[in-house]
């Protein structure tokens, strides 16, 4: 999947793959992980935000089935 970098405290890059509503999020600390069927006006709601961090905690994280995959 292709990520977008950006610049975050806690956020490399993320990216989103439409055909199966996936978030793929790269953290500063290394790992990536996955969240599964996430509405693609959340993807675009985060590229907007203020903070991607912040938005991530507040709407991604706990929401969404997730999987670790680097």
């Amino acid at each position: 999947m292709e990520r977008e970098y950006v610049e975050s405290t806690m956020i490399r890059s993320y990216g989103f793959d439409s055909t199966t509503s996936t978030l793929e999020v790269e953290f500063n600390s290394g790992p990536i992980w996955q969240y599964f069927d996430v509405p693609e006006s959340v993807y675009y709601e985060m590229k907007v935000a203020g903070s991607c961090g912040k938005f991530f905690h507040t709407n991604i994280k706990g929401q969404y089935s997730e999987s670790q995959v680097g």
